[in-house]
């Protein structure tokens, strides 16, 4: 398995309001990308920095496990997403390790990606995200 870099860290949200704040006029960050998630019913705000990203996450519905993880833990860092070349391969490798992921297999991601997300109770309370980026052509 080979990891390209750390592709982002993901904040859960209730608001946006003063995360853009800091982000934007407090650090200077250029404009995020804006998006709203239908299928797990969530805004994000993604800030480039450098080759990596901070993603905001706002729930606005059940549908994903950020709605969960605020009432349970409050806001906060929510996951890092770590890039890899192969991610079939790097999800056997790590299940050959003892790893568990939340899905047998990968899924859709934005913009023609595949993620997977590890179990957290596999990796010390912590839930990493698997990217792959889209092949070209």
């Amino acid at each position: 398995m080979r990891i390209t870099r750390l592709h982002h860290v993901a904040i859960a949200v209730s608001d946006m309001g003063p995360l853009d704040a800091i982000l934007g006029d407090a650090f200077g960050l250029p404009a995020p990308h804006r998006e709203h998630r239908a299928a797990s019913s969530l805004d994000i705000a993604v800030y480039p920095i450098g080759e990596s990203a901070v993603e905001l996450l706002r729930p606005q519905g059940p549908g994903s496990s950020v709605p969960a993880f605020i009432a349970e833990k409050g806001e906060g860092l929510f996951h890092i997403c770590l890039e890899v070349e192969d991610i079939d391969a790097a999800m056997a490798e790590l299940r050959a390790k003892g790893l568990r992921f939340r899905t047998e297999a990968p899924m859709q991601g934005h913009a023609g990606t595949r993620v997977a997300f590890l179990d957290p109770a596999t990796t010390g309370g912590v839930l990493f995200e698997l990217l792959q980026q889209a092949h070209a052509g």
